[in-house]
């Protein structure tokens, strides 16, 4: 009477069957099921790029387009465009900075913006005023 099934639904409470089944496929085996399909999947891509690529060229060969037809220009053929991208180093350049807009005779500046700088607090604790510093 006590048979495989008995035991297997005496293993866990309220008699649930535990499921022994061996693991059907390893770690390792559905890795490098995964690296097969992923090599197999690139080999796709590329022929299915070889025929967009050779459609291209056929259909610029039958209407003569030119790169300008395509939106290239001909000296930046195959450029990216810049637009919606921030402005690098040398556009920062352009813009400048704010001038001093106060200086002593120590050649210590400042332009006005942010916290004023020690130099300049301990002048005017001392009694100058911020006219006597405007450059």
């Amino acid at each position: 009477m006590n048979g495989p099934a008995e035991l297997a639904n005496k293993s866990r409470p309220g008699g649930q069957a535990i499921d022994r089944k061996p693991m059907s496929k390893s770690y390792a085996q559905v890795i490098e099921q995964i690296e097969a399909l992923k090599s197999q999947a690139e080999k796709l891509r590329r022929k299915e790029i070889e025929g967009v690529v050779a459609s291209i060229r056929e259909a610029i060969a039958t209407y003569s387009l030119t790169p300008a037809d395509l939106g290239f220009s001909a000296a930046g053929f195959g450029k990216r465009k810049t637009a919606g991208r921030k402005p690098g180093p040398k556009a920062a350049a352009k813009r400048g900075t704010a001038g001093a807009k106060y200086r002593d005779s120590s050649g210590n500046m400042w332009g006005g913006r942010g916290p004023r700088p020690r130099w300049l607090r301990e002048a005017l604790a001392g009694g100058k005023t911020l006219q006597d510093f405007a450059a």
